[in-house]
């Protein structure tokens, strides 16, 4: 009996931490990591039916790179990515563009490709929709 009540004393006591924290935290890790797996194998589809190397989905800014790319942007368009509220102006035209170079609409691109991206991307990459060229290259 002792020890079930140091047990509840241990599992109830509040430090701002113990085992809930270690718990809930680990969880978080996991989840985030499959997320993480799921978004870059998407994106490695994307990347190899686009005839880009797939492995550049895992390099960090590279990526954005080979993306910028694919959509037929300026490589330098990367650096906009680091400047607040631009990026997220940018990511939406990007993201916009993307879907164009699928044939998909910006509807897609938006809803898709921004706001859902893990949803989106394995589509691209899975589904049936195959890369039209650079979208922005075809507006020029």
């Amino acid at each position: 009996m002792t020890n079930a009540l140091l047990l509840a004393a241990v599992l109830l006591q509040n430090d701002d931490g113990g085992i809930f924290g270690l718990i809930f935290s680990g969880i978080y890790c996991v989840c985030w990591g499959i997320f993480a797996i799921i978004v870059i194998v998407g994106l490695w589809k994307v990347y190899e039916k686009a005839d880009q190397p797939g492995w550049a989905a895992i390099i960090p800014i590279y990526n954005i790179y080979v993306l910028t790319k694919i959509i037929g942007r300026p490589g330098w368009w990367v650096i906009l990515w680091f400047i607040p509220i631009v990026n997220i102006v940018v990511s939406i035209i990007v993201a916009i563009d993307l879907a164009k170079s699928f044939g998909k609409d910006a509807v897609y691109g938006i809803l898709l490709l921004w706001l859902f991206s893990i949803v989106g991307f394995l589509i691209l990459g899975f589904g049936d929709a195959q890369y039209q060229g650079p979208a922005a290259a075809q507006k020029m």
